[in-house]
């Protein structure tokens, strides 16, 4: 984890899903040699942050996957109780385990492996305020990771159900800013077999 010296960031990776559509067994799936979650967690624990928390739901094998891989010494697994409930209950237990004092937390997808490093020094340096949201754009669409200043954590320990935090983003208007980046790989996510195709 590479810490900025003037603001305190964490990082969060949602790897709770259930995966229906991938036929279930997605983030522990190869790829480049690796499981799906290892590009996620590689992701966040090289973004500019002091803390990173993996929400993951009762699956052993996942589990298991992720304790294998060498980056995860320095993240701290959190269990969802009802992931089922959707990305939002997901992303509140997760955020309930965050250290206090935060300047900003980023939001990981754990089915995004390519999202390249500097994309989150770019979002941390982008951000202006507690109460921004920052997030990359590519090619005119808007990706991930998600970064909300630390007046939303507070809303994110709250959420619930299936829309995970979209509702924060439209609810910033203003304080939400969009970054463009050369980097395809914050759209890239994998939600069926044949996404992993070619990559």
């Amino acid at each position: 984890m590479a810490e900025s010296e003037s603001t305190r960031l964490a990082a969060i990776v949602l790897a709770a899903g259930l995966g229906t559509r991938f036929g279930g067994g997605k983030l522990t799936a190869p790829f480049r040699g690796r499981p799906l979650i290892a590009g996620a967690l590689a992701s966040a624990l090289n973004a500019p942050v002091v803390s990173v928390v993996v929400a993951i739901g009762d699956d052993p094998d996942l589990e298991a996957a992720i304790l294998d891989l060498d980056e995860t010494v320095e993240a701290r697994l959190v269990r969802v109780a009802d992931p089922a409930r959707g990305m939002g209950a997901s992303l509140a237990a997760a955020a309930r385990a965050l250290p206090e004092d935060l300047d900003g937390v980023f939001v990981f997808l754990g089915d995004m492996p390519l999202i390249r490093p500097d994309v989150s020094a770019t979002l941390a340096q982008a951000l202006t305020g507690r109460d921004g949201i920052v997030a990359p754009t590519h090619a005119g669409r808007r990706g991930h990771p998600v970064l909300f200043g630390g007046d939303w954590i507070t809303a994110l320990r709250a959420l619930d159900g299936d829309s995970g935090a979209q509702g924060l983003i439209r609810q910033a208007g203003d304080r939400f800013l969009a970054v463009e980046t050369g980097d395809p790989g914050v759209l890239f996510d994998v939600d069926r077999r044949e996404d992993l195709a070619g990559q």
